[in-house]
């Protein structure tokens, strides 16, 4: 049990049997009546923030949340397969816990954040940038780059990013697994 004293960003919370994780708060002490603490709560099984305010000393049920280290090994009809990076403990997962599976390859490590009570896996989190080889890409018109031109291009694993102009098949690029977005170019 914890208390409003105890809130702060990353807490992971028992609430209407969902598990919420804390994303902001605010303690707010106006200058009538009793304290009380804004927060934002996100949603680990729907993924949805919803505000809640509580009141100040009220009791939390907090729920013990870990973040393992896993290796993808494999994708197939019932689901993404991964292995653990210390006890070789095998894993599957389904595709709406992972927060970017376009991006996953074999070999990719990750973190799966998993309810320690129940063992369960909540979400499955890419690094913030992974490095993709350009499978497939058109090339790029000299002279149409008087402003930021960008073009489609296919990585390893299949998903379309938008590169620059002079992005060509076979290089190496860095992509933000939580935008989808090019960020730079891989030497």
């Amino acid at each position: 049990m914890a208390t409003t004293a105890d809130i702060k960003n990353g807490l992971c919370i028992e609430m209407n049997g969902d598990l919420l994780s804390v994303v902001e708060f605010l303690h707010v002490k106006p200058g009538k009546g009793g304290a009380f603490v804004r927060t934002k709560l996100k949603s680990f099984r729907t993924g949805r923030t919803i505000e809640h305010t509580f009141n100040s000393g009220a009791k939390l049920e907090t729920a013990r949340i870990e973040r393992r280290p896993y290796t993808f090994l494999y994708k197939d009809d019932s689901g993404y397969n991964f292995m653990h990076a210390e006890t070789f403990e095998q894993v599957m997962i389904e595709e709406a816990l992972i927060n970017a599976p376009q991006y996953l390859k074999e070999g990719q490590y990750v973190e799966i954040i998993v309810h320690a009570d129940t063992e369960t896996p909540l979400s499955c989190e890419l690094p913030p940038f992974v490095e993709m080889t350009i499978t497939y890409s058109e090339p790029g018109a000299k002279g149409n780059t008087a402003t930021n031109a960008m073009k489609d291009a296919t990585v390893e694993t299949g998903a379309t990013v938008r590169v620059p102009l002079f992005i060509e098949e076979g290089e190496r690029i860095k992509v933000d697994t939580r935008t989808g977005e090019y960020s730079e170019r891989v030497k």
